[in-house]
């Protein structure tokens, strides 16, 4: 009777069914559905609906499928069509439906208490309760999912001693995890140079370590993230007895870069219909020697006289950890006003699931120059400080590429507190610092969300939300947030605003016409807020425009015009701004 039982129940769970045929027939228009059953089976088919008018039989055939299927998936496990037949207009069905089948007990066979939590399994759910196959189904998944997650991805899940009596079932529960899997090494397959050991510790896939199969899904998402690679198929393992070996399939992309862009803009300092040249400059060496080093260099004259310089190093898995140490470097010259130097230490963790943590210190030192005017130092609108803070930020990412997304979302934030220093100008007399606090607590929030929804194959929409606020008692020009130009709002000169607090919502069409090639239509709505001692201002600036990208034999090309409106600048063709550059790889 046992053997019976058990070949009954596992007929039923896993096995399709196996349905009646008729006879071949020219299909027919409007055919009505009737459905027969047996005085106990009608109240129960009275809880389901179906639609009883079809174009033809064979539509008709498929209702008749899909609420079998329903009718088992609720408990009623012997639910079949006993026969079928077609006369004139309409499809008779006899349908047996029988009793539905229950949990008399669910026991816990072998399953450990770590399986028991993840999976959620309590033998107190299985009492007396319908025996729904795809419930059932959703354990034995979860069950399996955690033996993959650690060290078991031939692990296996059965019912064991079943017994059948009155539509009531009593099992119990059984998983066989066979042998334990853990990693050998990871091997790079295609052209890229990367090196197998950077990837290992990037990836965090370390030889011994239990085998997880999430693991290996979560990190295709973190290969997305290396702007000098390209992920050309998903990743292989091969098992070898206990052991199991990680392949990758990348190529390298020409992420080197060298580049320059020329900005054309309006000389307020010269009369006539002069143009003010503006420029930049980058260097950028990612993936040095395929150990996934890194160093950047940018130059940029956003004005006459003012000029900003960026360095930054980057090296991951320090000490073979999977931390990455980063130090970054600023410089900005305010014409003959201010200039602001600020180094950066950074150490950021990379997680497979759950994005990248960093914290840092930032050091700010800046000094007024000597042609600032007196009157701007005893109106606090620039001031000597030094400033420094220690943060925290939180990067996440599932975009599809790191150049040129067309799907996914960004999300960063960053919390920073610390102390700033007032210091004594000798063009000012001392006892102006008497009613000034010499040392104060500053605060500084920041929000990045970026969001790109695939539009079409060739198209992408782009939502972008930033922003960022400074909070202290004391805030000068020299220490506020600078905006304005490519990289924020169109259609102002760079560094046009100084903000201590602003927020930047950008909406951004692109049309690809290849793979790194796309025209784009943009609208930036930014607002501000420029909070100094003795003055108070705000505006909502906005920009719009478009634009192109495209690769050549040289680079890729870019040209943005733009236009924008403020309190200061009307939406005219006269304030227009275009931008266009060479970013040449290698």
């Amino acid at each position: 009777m046992y053997k019976i039982a058990a070949v009954v129940l596992c007929l039923l769970l896993w096995l399709p069914l196996v349905q009646a045929q008729t006879q071949t027939a020219a299909p027919q228009a409007n055919v009505i559905l009737q459905l027969h059953t047996s005085p106990e089976d009608a109240p129960r088919l009275r809880n389901y609906t179906f639609q009883p008018s079809h174009a033809d039989s064979a539509e008709a055939s498929k209702e008749v499928r899909a609420l079998i299927y329903q009718m088992q998936q609720d408990a009623y496990l012997l639910t079949s069509a006993d026969s079928l037949y077609l006369r004139n207009d309409t499809l008779h069905v006899k349908l047996h439906i029988g009793q539905r089948f229950e949990y008399a007990s669910l026991r816990n066979g072998n399953l450990s208490e770590g399986i028991l939590i993840e999976s959620g399994f309590r033998e107190k759910f299985y009492r007396n309760t319908p025996f729904k196959p795809a419930e059932y189904v959703k354990l034995q998944q979860r069950i399996l999912d955690y033996a993959e997650r650690n060290g078991y991805p031939f692990a296996s899940v059965w019912l064991d001693t079943i017994s059948i009596k009155d539509n009531k079932i009593e099992a119990a529960l059984m998983v066989e995890k066979a042998f334990v899997v853990t990693y050998d090494s990871v091997q790079v397959m295609g052209g890229s140079k990367t090196k197998p050991k950077f990837l290992m510790r990037y990836l965090q896939l370390h030889p011994g370590q239990p085998y997880n199969q999430e693991q290996i899904e979560a990190t295709q998402r973190m290969l997305t993230q290396l702007p000098y690679i390209r992920v050309t198929r998903p990743p292989q393992v091969r098992f070898a007895r206990d052991k199991a070996r990680v392949y990758y399939f990348l190529e390298d992309r020409q992420a080197n870069q060298i580049d320059g862009v020329v900005g054309f803009l309006p000389d307020p300092t010269r009369t006539g219909n002069k143009l003010l040249i503006t420029g930049e400059a980058n260097l950028n060496i990612r993936n040095i020697k395929g150990t996934g080093k890194s160093v950047a260099l940018q130059w940029r004259r956003v004005n006459k006289g003012s000029v900003i310089l960026n360095g930054e190093y980057l090296h991951p898995n320090v000490f073979g950890t999977p931390f990455e140490l980063g130090t970054r470097f600023n410089l900005l010259k305010q014409d003959s006003s201010f200039i602001n130097i600020r180094p950066r230490l950074q150490l950021g963790y990379y997680t497979l699931k759950y994005g990248k943590f960093s914290v840092y210190g930032e050091w700010l030192n800046s000094r007024i120059l000597g042609d600032a005017s007196t009157q701007s130092l005893q109106n606090l609108e620039l001031g000597d400080a030094q400033t420094a803070t220690y943060g925290f930020n939180y990067l996440w990412n599932n975009l599809d590429d790191f150049y040129f997304p067309r799907r996914g979302r960004l999300i960063e934030f960053e919390l920073a507190g610390g102390k700033k220093t007032l210091l004594r100008n000798p063009e000012l007399e001392k006892s102006f610092y008497d009613t000034l606090d010499m040392k104060t607590t500053q605060l500084s929030v920041g929000l990045r969300l970026e969001n790109f929804l695939r539009i079409s194959k060739n198209s992408a929409l782009l939502t972008r939300l930033e922003g960022n606020t400074l909070l202290n008692d004391q805030i000068f020009l020299n220490d506020m947030y600078r905006l304005g130009g490519l990289t924020s709002i169109r259609g102002f000169d760079d560094y046009a605003f100084y903000a201590s607090t602003y927020a930047i919502g950008t909406l951004e069409y692109r049309l690809f016409t290849g793979s790194d090639s796309y025209v784009l239509l943009f609208y930036d709505q930014g607002y501000y807020q420029s909070n100094l001692e003795k003055s108070e201002t705000s505006d909502w600036p906005l920009g719009l425009g478009s634009g192109i990208s495209f690769s050549t034999g040289a680079g890729i090309f870019q040209l943005v015009y733009s236009v924008g409106r403020s309190e200061q600048q009307p939406l005219s063709l006269k304030y227009s701004k275009i931008h266009f550059g060479l970013t040449s790889k290698f």
